[in-house]
């Protein structure tokens, strides 16, 4: 199963306690979906052997984090880094649980706003915590439910859902750079130099090259999962987060070859200006050596010598013009004949 939607969720999915909690549910080991609880009834739920919890937190204050730690005894590192973003994308291991940090991407205006959500994994509960720019993850929550059969496998599933969701919301954004980049394409090849062009070609290299700074070591994350830590993660479900590798790493590939096209369009539309600068100043120099021939010549008859003979000749002026006349046409035929004009 793969998740692409990227559907807001309704505002009645964010009011079960306070717009900091997101979703929190109970389900059965069977996978099907027991019922909305709170984060006092967290602990009552767990003391059932046959049910887990799934939390979706959106930029969680201090004392509900505390709250948390205290029903699924977190350890007090992870609970720290979860509190302030800007962390980087890992995987670790505090005792009987993953804590894991993976960046989020969403296109706004136009430009790339990051984001994180840093997940706690145990046997029996999946916490995401979004910091920053991410859509919510109630539609891979129900993607999830719509297959209780896979869910049944516990949070590694729910984990599974999650990450699918965020490697899902990437490609879109390289697809929409992809359409941009083609609609540059006229003014990329015009011959006159646009600022704006090349600032927003340059925006979308810087933003595409924070993006792979972001998705680049999920790679390492995902393949950790699918390849460790079996107490987490079933072999039942390795087949599945090898799946979410393979579209990060197709994402990362896509990012990579963007890259190299807007470098590319951005060499392509300095190059055709410095051509078309050229060209300018080509026939400006042919001109201005059309005009070098009778400069001199006129130049050197307004020296007003006494003896200079020809002056006094009645045919001087019309020969003077004469030569000037075919001088200057030699120099046309001989620039034209080299394409300067």
């Amino acid at each position: 199963m793969h998740m692409h939607t990227t559907d807001r969720p309704p505002l009645g999915d964010q009011t079960i306690e306070g717009p900091m909690v997101v979703n929190c549910v109970a389900y059965r080991n069977d996978g099907t979906r027991l019922r909305d609880i709170n984060i006092d009834q967290i602990s009552d739920v767990l003391e059932k052997p046959d049910t887990f919890v799934w939390v979706g937190l959106h930029e969680p204050d201090e004392p509900l984090l505390a709250k948390l730690q205290e029903e699924f005894c977190l350890h007090d590192l992870a609970v720290e880094d979860a509190q302030h973003a800007h962390q980087r994308t890992k995987v670790e291991t505090y005792g009987d649980s993953l804590f894991i940090v993976v960046q989020t991407a969403q296109l706004v205006s136009g430009h790339i706003a990051f984001g994180e959500t840093h997940i706690f994994l145990g046997k029996r509960y999946l916490i995401t915590v979004r910091h920053g720019a991410s859509l919510s993850y109630t539609p891979a929550r129900r993607a999830c439910e719509m297959s209780p059969e896979l869910l049944a496998h516990g949070p590694a599933y729910a984990l599974y859902g999650v990450l699918d969701f965020i490697v899902g919301n990437l490609m879109p954004i390289v697809r929409d750079f992809r359409q941009e980049l083609q609609e540059l394409e006229q003014d990329i090849f015009s011959d006159t130099f646009n600022r704006d062009t090349v600032r927003r070609l340059y925006d979308m290299q810087r933003d595409l090259m924070t993006l792979r700074l972001a998705v680049a070591p999920m790679q390492d994350v995902i393949n950790q999962l699918a390849r460790l830590h079996p107490e987490f993660v079933p072999k039942e479900l390795r087949a599945y987060f090898r799946d979410v590798y393979d579209h990060v790493f197709r994402v990362n590939e896509s990012i990579g070859a963007m890259r190299e096209m807007l470098t590319a369009a951005i060499n392509v539309n300095l190059s055709l200006v410095t051509f078309g600068q050229n060209e300018v100043m080509k026939k400006l120099a042919g001109w201005a050596a059309m005009l070098a021939a009778p400069t001199l010549i006129t130049s050197w008859y307004g020296m007003n010598f006494t003896h200079m003979p020809e002056l006094a000749k009645p045919w001087a002026y019309p020969t003077i013009i004469g030569v000037v006349a075919c001088l200057v046409s030699a120099i046309y035929l001989a620039l034209k004949r080299a394409k300067w004009f």
